[in-house]
């Protein structure tokens, strides 16, 4: 059934969970969901960044940002290296966090192929054209 609504920001979120749910499922057996991938490739691009820096990387809230690093850092899989205040806390990837990306990137690129067959090469171009002058937004 199509959803009638007309608002941007119920079908932009619908569109979300869809996607997200496309990914989890294609990572279920790795243990991680795909905003936990995500945060940990997202360490891995900017090596070793401050909560502030991986906060706008992800655009994050700060405290919602620590929440997930928290889980990960129990997951053994983020080291938290404290500074000489909240700020300038470091964040790196574990060993064993660069293992189970690795392991995890032809699932992750399986579920990219999903979206890709479904959108095809310029949907997705657009999509992502799109979504850049959304967040450009505010």
């Amino acid at each position: 059934m199509p959803i009638r609504s007309k608002c941007a920001c119920t079908r932009v979120r619908r569109a979300a969970r869809v996607l997200t749910s496309l990914y989890d499922e294609a990572l279920a057996t790795t243990g991680l969901t795909i905003a936990q991938f995500a945060l940990l490739r997202a360490v891995g691009r900017l090596e070793t960044p401050n909560v502030s820096e991986l906060a706008e990387e992800m655009a994050l809230e700060r405290s919602t940002l620590g929440r997930n690093v928290l889980v990960l850092q129990r997951m053994r899989l983020l080291d938290v290296t404290e500074g000489d205040d909240l700020r300038a806390r470091r964040i790196t990837m574990t060993t064993r966090a660069q293992r189970l990306v690795s392991s995890c990137l032809p699932k992750w690129e399986q579920a990219q192929r999903k979206v890709e067959a479904r959108l095809g090469k310029e949907g997705v171009s657009t999509l992502f054209g799109l979504l850049e002058r959304l967040e450009a937004v505010t």
